[in-house]
Parts: C-alpha cells; structure tokens; sequence
C-alpha cells in the first residue's frame, strides 16, 4: 500500500460551496492550498436555494455569471398556510436595503462543480476521491491528517492551517467529540425531485414556496430544467413512526398537504427518496489553535430559510481573511479566531431564532398578516435575503419583531387571541 507525504500553507476537508470558495480566495492570496473532497463532481446534494445577500460572494469568486446562466432566478419566498387559507409573497426587493432583489435556484450537482472547478482554475490542488479518515491533535492543534482514496492509496498531509469543510460529514466534531444534537430543535426530513410539477409564471415562476402542514412543512423549489425539488421537514417522531416503503412514505406525506398535492397532480417523481433522520447539530468549538470549522461542518440548523450554502460562503470567506491573517502574524491568532466565532454565532443565532419558531402558530399568523410598524417587514425580508452580516439597522426593527411574537403567543396561549387552525 502506498503511503506518502504532502505538507502545504492551507488544507481544506471537503470540496462543497465552503471548502471550495475558501480554497478559491486563499489561492489567490498565494497560499500553497490543498482540498480534498470525498466525491468526484458533479454529485448529487440537496439544498438548491441560493440567497440574494450571497451574490456578492459569487461575484467576489468571479462565478456569477456561471451561476446565472445555470440558475433560475428567484425574486421572492412565499409561504402558504391551510391554516388560514391564504399566502404571503415576501418580496426580497422590499428588504430594508433592497439593492439585491434576487438570487438564484440552482442545481446543486452543477453549483457545487462550479465552485470546485473555480477553486482548481485560480490555483488550488484539487484531489478529488480522498477522504480524510484520521487526525493526530493535541492540546487543540492539529498535527496532520490522513486521508484514503477508492484504490486504497493513503497519505498523510501536514500544514500551517487546516478547514473542515466536510459539511454533514463532520470530521473534526465526530473525531473530536465536539458535535453535539440541538436539543432545542429536532427535526427530520424526506425528499425527491419531480417532472411536471406546477410552476408559475414570470418572476414568480422560480419563488420557493413553503407550505406548513400539522408536522412540520413542506419546501417546493422550481430548478431551471423543469425539476421541482419537493421536501418535508416534519418532527423526528413522524418519520420514526414510518412502517412502509420511503417511496410511499413520501406520497403519503404529500397527501397530507392538499396545496401540495394540487401543484404536484400528474408530476413524475425521477431519481430516488431520501429521508434523514433527526440532523439538527451544533459543535462545541468551532476554532484550536490552528483550524477552525465552516459551514455544516459546525452547525446545521434547519433548511426553512434557505441558510445553508450562504452561512457556508460568509464562513469560507471570513476564515481566508483569518488565515492570512494568522498566517502572516502568528501573535494575531487568538483574537481572529474569536472574532471569527462570534460573527459565525451571531449570524447563526439570528436565524435559529426564527427556525426554532417557524411552526409555531403565533409565527405562521404573523407571516400570514405581515405589517411593517417599525419596519418589522422589512427585517424579515432582510432576514430571509441573508441580509445579516452587513452594517443593515436590523436590531431594533428584529428587537420589534421579537417583542410582537411574545406578547402574541402569550396572548394566545391565554386564550386572549383565537389560534387559528384548520
């Protein structure tokens, strides 16, 4: 068996959206940046929606023309409740800045090759088929890593600094014992593609449309080649309790949404369900002295607002400003890795708020009849765009928001105000 060695400045675990727009920007500061991704692109990955506050990222790694011309455009997030009989069209262009109106539906197979493929084309080595299966750390700083290709080849890599960018994987939080299950969120989902769906038309035609159903809710995303990506996100319990085939498990899922089960009349499910179980994470340390974690790698809280490929994109590309940072002053590595902590948390805090909530009946009433006294509106749509990193004035109009939700559920809880079902 052939066992080598490699040492370089940066190496990356995992080629999705993080690992390969990480290894794109520390390329082009000249690092000597190593990825090494499991899979051989373009491989299949669930999670097709794009937020519009991540097109400047795109822009930044030069692919968003690429993205454009692969994506459907997608200019709103429309959420539908039986519950009230009635929809909401939240309109990105009337966030509280409103200078990115939309972002893009996107297969992720050719989105995520694209990614990889720009990281290779401005100067990182790509090895495609490695998988990283073992670590030597101590005393939070890692020593080297090994990883296995499909032939059976292993080799041990060494570097100044290292990213885990595995995603769902997570490496370094399993081989650590860092991750940890979200105990204030649980939830699980089943999923597919579909040909023939019902879709609307102009700009409306590619909105993710969510539909809340008794457990849980369901996503529709329309993809530009006609595919509509169909998903519900439903308590553990409910999938546990799943006693026939996935394929006609999800059926019967959709059948208990009948707005989805209109849109998906006469449509022809094409490749295989998924279902996963209970996949809501959180590590215990995203940073050691000399790696840090990106993406899924670190958290994964819930696909509700599309957050994923854009928490995944800010996270690659505050870690290359924190690596060349550590890299050309070592003194400064403490501090930048506990900045970088905090904007990570706060950016994943703002969105879990929401996310732990979402099906809630106070918050399905609020979206249901949206007003935008203290600009509150305007936040949530801030908040849906991704909108949480720049200097937008989103605290006190969310602060507003927050304080709504409150005294609504408590007046409902009471009795005060009806809550509304079916």
């Amino acid at each position: 068996m052939n066992r080598a060695h490699q040492h370089c400045d940066v190496l990356i675990m995992g080629g999705g959206p993080a690992g390969s727009a990480a290894a794109a920007l520390l390329a082009m500061k000249g690092f000597d940046t190593v990825v090494l991704e499991k899979d051989h692109h373009p491989r299949f990955h669930i999670g097709e929606s794009l937020l519009p506050l991540s097109l400047p990222y795109l822009e930044k790694l030069g692919v968003l023309d690429a993205v454009d011309h692969i994506g459907l455009k997608k200019y709103a997030a429309e959420f539908h409740s039986i519950y009230h009989g009635k929809s909401t069209t939240f309109d990105f262009g009337e966030s509280l800045k409103g200078d990115y109106p939309y972002a893009y539906e996107v297969r992720r197979s050719e989105f995520d090759h694209l990614l990889l493929e720009n990281a290779r084309a401005k100067g990182a080595c790509v090895h495609e088929g490695w998988r990283v299966d073992t670590l030597e750390c101590h005393e939070r700083t890692l020593q080297s890593i090994t990883a296995r290709n499909e032939k059976g080849s292993r080799k041990t890599f060494t570097a100044r600094f290292y990213i885990d960018a595995t995603g769902r994987d997570t490496f370094m939080a399993d081989a650590l014992n860092l991750k940890e299950r979200n105990k204030r969120h649980k939830s699980a989902a089943i999923y597919a593609h579909y040909q023939g769906a019902q879709r609307a038309e102009g700009e409306a035609e590619g909105n993710i449309c969510v539909y809340w159903f008794d457990d849980g809710w369901f996503w529709m995303i329309p993809l530009k080649d006609g595919t509509m990506s169909v998903g519900a996100v439903c308590r553990p319990e409910y999938l546990k309790n799943r006693d026939i085939p996935v394929d006609d498990f999800m059926d019967q899922t959709i059948a208990r949404s009948p707005l989805v089960s209109e849109r998906l009349q006469g449509a022809q499910r094409v490749g295989k369900v998924t279902a996963t179980g209970n996949y809501s994470y959180r590590s215990r340390e995203m940073t050691g002295s000399n790696y840090l974690l990106i993406g899924d790698a670190y958290a994964f809280i819930d696909p509700v607002f599309s957050s994923g490929v854009h928490l995944a994109l800010n996270s690659a590309f505050k870690a290359a400003e924190v690596i060349e940072g550590a890299l050309n002053d070592p003194t400064r590595t403490a501090s930048l890795l506990k900045s970088f902590q905090r904007d990570i948390d706060r950016g994943l805090g703002v969105f879990s708020w929401f996310i732990y909530r979402i099906t809630t009946p106070a918050i399905r009433d609020l979206f249901m009849h949206p007003r935008n006294i203290f600009n509150v509106k305007g936040a949530v749509i801030s908040v849906l765009a991704g909108d949480l990193f720049r200097k937008t004035r989103l605290g006190p109009s969310l602060w507003a928001f927050r304080s709504i939700y409150y005294i609504k559920s408590w007046l409902m809880r009471r009795g005060f105000v009806p809550t509304i079902s079916r």
